[in-house]
């Protein structure tokens, strides 16, 4: 008999046992990935234009030739992880002298909902920094975290053609509109009736020329000497939202302005980008690079391609130097980091990646799987600070490059910005409307990767004195009052909020509400109210005074001695002190608070005050030592008590034993003078 056939068993027992054995690492979905590359491009961008405009914003130049853009549809089937509403073909080009970007897009949006549309609505997100007189210029006062707007910080974005595939020009249909301040000269936000409805599950594809004039860096995009960096650079489509998406209960646009404090929201989509630069250039973007190649002239094309994100940005420098690493852990299948280094911080590469990797392997092991192969960290140059510390998805930017040894900021940062990945990445709630969800959120990640990784804690206490102005959480980011305002909220009291959480059901539960958040609604655009209910169905109690308090409210959980009554009196020869004592609260849900008696003689007797069953405590003590002070909860778990004033009071003796004391006390000044008098 052949030998063939054993060799085929023995073949196939030996795939059965390598699948057995590396089925806990999932090699058996290898083929799967979250990014595929795209085909290579049939013909290169044409004819970018490089002559200056004049700046009418409606003003409009001829019509693009046609393009054959090349198809966004991976090679390989891929696992499909939100609903991509908006498939994006980008290509963009530098101009590195007038420090502007020329770019065409080939925009497919499917109708995902129930009803037909006929108008379109358009982020054009860099007009805010084309006016003083702009919503964002004129409610952040021309600053942003600190960093301020120079005489160049001066930008815009132009559409120069919209049009159909068939050729269709609808550039004269655009209007701007203003819906949340009615500021005429406001043109961050644009519409246009379409020239065929779109039924529902159908498409319009959109062909739109654009040129974006960058100001010098600030409040997240723009340009320092060479360094690039393009966030909310392209005219973008609103989200579209259907019944049942932040519990909406009537579908469409939502649509917000450009304010001084929000930041974005939007739909899942697909990118693909061609980024035209210097061939000098190092590019960094989101998602997975998928081609370089040389134009001629001195220039090259970087490719980018990525599924289930709901933006892209990039950043390019000649002086990048890059440092790439590869990194798997529980939660993480398998992920490529690239560090994108200004030369003053190369030498601190190793503790970027270090952070980095420490906030991967934590809300990997905690929250969920991290589903993208790819995280891209640029650190701009010094004197480029409005670029960093920013967010985008598999893409983040970090403190810009001031200090050759940062302390502790430099791995806060990072790790703050990958934490984001995960709330304001893959959860996606409005951060127009509800930014806590994803401030708060990232902010208390932090914290728990700090330290887990570091050792490093907060003074929670510091932090809660820092409230001078509570405001409700869910709230319009734009109706704060200030930048300040809105940060001690949305970022401190936020966080507060969900470490008060913690400190009610403890740490294990704590992690359980954030994974089944995050778990719940990855890729779902929650609100507070589902939150909410996350945190209900997973203590099994209802969480409404408390939410009502400190989520919708702006209370503070302030605990309180309003009064301490003292006597003294005999009883069988011994000296008893009796004390009468009053306490209030102004909490929102069952806790457990200790008081501390603490004794002239050093001893401390502790109390439990149950809050859920007595809002105001009144009790005696009687002790033959007398009470020096009385503290409510010591250690400050309490984390909304913003008034710790009140939690300490000193006891006073009665009116007779100072009476007593005082007598002594000048006895003995009196004694003091005349010993020491002439």
């Amino acid at each position: 008999m052949s030998s063939k056939p054993f060799k085929l068993i023995i073949v196939g027992l030996l795939i059965v046992v390598f699948l057995i054995a590396t089925w806990p690492y999932q090699f058996q979905h290898a083929w799967q990935s979250s990014y595929t590359y795209a085909l290579e491009p049939i013909q290169s961008i044409q004819n970018i234009q490089s002559t200056m405009l004049q700046p009418a914003l409606n003003e409009a130049k001829p019509s693009i030739g046609t393009l054959n853009y090349e198809s966004t549809e991976p090679s390989i089937p891929a696992v499909k992880l939100s609903e991509r509403v908006v498939d994006y073909n980008i290509q963009v080009s530098l101009r590195e002298e007038e420090h502007m970007l020329d770019g065409e897009e080939l925009i497919t949006w499917t109708n995902p909902g129930k009803e037909t549309v006929t108008d379109m609505y358009v982020h054009l997100y860099a007009n805010a920094f084309n006016s003083p007189d702009s919503t964002f210029m004129k409610e952040s006062g021309g600053q942003l975290r600190g960093d301020k707007a120079t005489d160049k910080s001066e930008g815009s974005i132009r559409l120069l053609n919209l049009e159909t595939l068939e050729g269709e020009n609808m550039l004269p249909r655009v209007k701007y509109i203003s819906p949340d301040d009615q500021n005429n000269n406001d043109y961050t936000v644009a519409t246009f009736r379409l020239i065929e409805p779109v039924a529902p599950g159908q498409s319009v594809t959109l062909r739109i020329k654009f040129e974006v004039t960058l100001p010098e860096v600030f409040a997240r995009m723009g340009y320092y000497e060479d360094f690039v960096m393009a966030g909310q650079w392209f005219p973008k489509i609103a989200a579209y939202e259907t019944v049942g998406t932040r519990n909406v209960t009537k579908e469409g646009w939502n649509i917000h302005q450009y304010h001084g404090n929000s930041e974005f929201y939007s739909d899942f989509a697909v990118y693909s980008v061609k980024v035209y630069a210097p061939e000098n250039y190092t590019v960094a973007g989101t998602g997975m690079q998928t081609k370089v190649a040389n134009i001629g002239q001195g220039r090259k094309m970087v490719q980018f391609y990525a599924e289930d994100v709901h933006d892209f940005a990039f950043a390019m420098s000649p002086n990048f130097i890059t440092h790439e690493s590869s990194f798997s852990h529980e939660g993480v299948p398998g992920v490529k980091i690239k560090l994108y280094l200004d030369p003053t911080h190369e030498q601190l590469a190793e503790r970027y990646m270090h952070a980095a990797k420490s906030a991967l392997a934590y809300l990997g092991k905690n929250y969920g799987a991290y589903p993208y192969s790819t995280l891209s960290i640029v650190v701009p140059p010094s004197g480029a600070s409005g670029a960093g510390g920013m967010e985008y998805p598999t893409f983040v930017t970090t403190l810009a490059a001031d200090s050759a040894n940062p302390k502790y900021e430099l791995e806060r940062t990072v790790i703050h910005e990958i934490s984001h990945q995960y709330w304001y990445g893959m959860v996606a709630n409005n951060e127009f409307e509800e930014a806590w969800l994803d401030e708060a959120f990232t902010s208390y990640s932090e914290e728990k990767i700090i330290e887990d990784a570091y050792g490093v804690t907060s003074n929670h206490r510091i932090e809660a004195s820092f409230m001078t102005n509570p405001a409700p959480l869910q709230l319009d980011s734009w109706l704060y009052k200030d930048h300040n305002h809105y940060a001690e909220n949305v970022y401190l009291r936020g966080k507060l909020v969900l470490l008060d959480i913690e400190d009610i059901v403890g740490r294990d539960v704590m992690s359980k509400i954030m994974r089944s958040y995050f778990q719940t609604y990855k890729f779902k655009h929650p609100t507070t109210q589902q939150f909410q209910r996350i945190v209900e169905n997973v203590t099994k109690q209802s969480w409404q005074s408390y939410f009502d308090k400190f989520v919708y409210g702006n209370e503070s959980a302030d605990l309180a001695i309003q009064n301490i009554e003292s006597r003294v009196f005999k009883e069988q020869e011994k000296t008893i002190y009796e004390y009468t004592i009053l306490l209030d609260q102004n909490s929102g849900i069952s806790r457990s608070i200790p008081i501390d008696l603490v004794f002239e003689d050093g001893s401390t007797v502790r109390k439990q005050w149950d809050l859920s069953n007595e809002a105001k405590l009144h009790f005696v003590e009687r002790s033959e030592v007398p009470i020096s002070w009385i503290k409510i909860d010591p250690e400050q778990n309490n984390k909304l008590d913003y008034q710790l004033n009140n939690n300490f009071m000193r006891v006073e003796l009665p009116k007779t034993e100072l009476k007593r004391v005082n007598v002594v006390t000048v006895s003995i000044i009196d004694y003091a003078l005349r010993l020491f008098s002439w």
